[in-house]
C-alpha cells in the first residue's frame, strides 16, 4: 500500500536524535557497513553549489542528502546552506520521509566525534575544551557527556563574545561551563579538545597537549583548512572517520604532502574502531587525534533513527 512520505521538521528531528541513541545507531551502522558513493558536487551559476550525498544498506534502506549552498543568501536574510534528507525503503525505493537535513547533519557530526572518543579518549576524561561557537560546537558538550563523565566545559572562539554566549547557553543546560580568551591555557588543561571552526591556519599547537589528551578535529573539511599544527599530528596517534579524510582534510593532506605523516601511520577508521578490528587508546598517557569530514552512512543512520521513532502505524 502506498503512503505519501512523512515530512519531518527541524524540531521533530532534533527531539528524536538524542545523543546516546544516535551514537549507538552510528556504531551499529559502521559495523554493518553501507554503500557510500563519492558525493556529487555540481557548480551552479553565481558561485552556488548543489551537493548530493547518497547511501544505501541493501534492502534495509536508501537515502540521499540534498544540500544547496548559496553564499549570497545572507543579503536576503536567509541561511547560506539548506539541507534536506530523502529516506526511501531499501526493497522498493518507495519514499518514506523527507527530513530536515541541517539537524541530521549537525547531530550526526557531533555524535561521530563522541563515538570515536568512546574508543580514544581516556575513560576518566572529565574536562572538555570546545573551540568554536557555531551549530556543531553548541552540541559538543551534550554529545561528549553521552560517553564520558564531563564535569567542566571551557569555550573559546576567535570572537570572545560568541564563546561567552555559548558558555551561558551550556550553563542553562546544566553544564559547569566558562568562556576563556586564553586558548593555550585551556588546551594545556583539557582532557578532550573538540575543534569545530572554519580555521585556515592551526589554532591548536601540539606543544600544548598534555599526555593523555584526545584531540577531536571537526572543521577543516578542505585541503586549505587547518585546526592543528604539525607537532600535534606528529605527537598523536591519528584516526580518521573514513578514507575521504585523507583526500579532503588539510590537517592530514598538508602533513602528508610535507612528508611528516605517512599513510601507514594512520591508525585506522571509525568502522575499524566500532568493529573492534583495530585498537583504540593503548595507554593512559598517549595523545590521540580523530579527524572527521563526515559520511553519508551517518546521515542514513540518523534519518532511520528519526523515522523509526515517529513512523506512522
Amino acid at each position: 500500500m502506498h503512503h505519501a512520505p512523512v515530512v519531518i521538521d527541524l524540531e521533530t528531528a532534533r527531539a528524536n536524535l538524542p545523543f546516546p541513541a544516535l551514537i549507538n545507531a552510528l556504531r551499529t551502522a559502521f559495523i554493518a557497513g553501507a554503500e557510500v558513493p563519492l558525493r556529487h558536487r555540481h557548480e551552479l551559476p553565481d558561485n552556488n553549489t548543489l551537493l548530493l550525498m547518497p547511501a544505501w544498506q541493501g534492502a534495509k534502506a536508501l537515502g540521499v542528502k540534498i544540500v544547496t549552498v548559496y553564499p549570497r543568501n545572507g543579503t536576503r536574510g536567509l541561511n547560506a546552506v539548506f539541507s534536506t534528507y530523502l529516506l526511501c525503503e531499501g526493497e522498493t525505493g518507495q519514499p518514506l520521509a523527507i527530513i530536515d537535513g541541517n539537524e541530521i547533519t549537525g547531530r550526526r557530526t557531533a555524535a561521530a566525534s563522541a563515538l570515536a572518543g568512546d574508543y580514544l579518549a581516556r575513560p576518566d576524561a572529565t574536562s572538555l575544551l570546545i573551540a568554536g561557537a557555531g551549530h556543531i560546537a553548541s552540541m559538543m558538550a551534550q554529545a561528549w557527556s553521552a560517553v564520558r563523565p564531563i564535569t567542566r566545559v571551557t569555550c573559546w572562539n576567535p570572537r570572545p563574545s560568541r564563546a561567552e554566549t555559548l558558555a551561558t547557553t551550556l550553563r542553562a543546560e546544566g553544564f559547569n561551563a566558562t568562556a576563556t580568551s586564553d586558548l593555550e591555557a585551556a588546551a594545556r588543561n583539557a582532557d578532550i579538545i573538540s575543534c569545530a571552526t572554519l580555521a585556515t591556519a592551526p589554532i591548536i599547537h601540539g606543544a600544548w597537549l598534555k599526555p593523555g589528551t584526545h584531540l577531536d578535529l571537526i572543521g577543516g573539511y578542505r585541503p586549505d583548512m587547518r585546526e592543528a599544527d604539525d607537532t600535534a599530528i606528529r605527537r598523536a596517534r591519528v584516526f580518521i572517520d573514513t578514507k575521504a579524510a585523507l583526500a579532503e582534510a588539510g590537517d592530514l593532506t598538508q602533513p602528508i604532502a610535507a612528508g611528516l605523516l605517512s599513510l601507514s601511520e594512520i591508525q585506522g577508521d571509525l568502522a575499524g574502531l566500532c568493529a573492534q578490528k583495530i585498537p583504540g587508546r593503548d595507554t593512559a598517557g598517549e595523545i590521540t587525534l580523530f579527524k572527521s569530514v563526515g559520511s553519508a552512512i551517518e546521515d542514513l543512520a540518523a534519518a532511520l533513527l528519526v523515522y523509526n521513532a515517529i513512523r506512522p502505524a
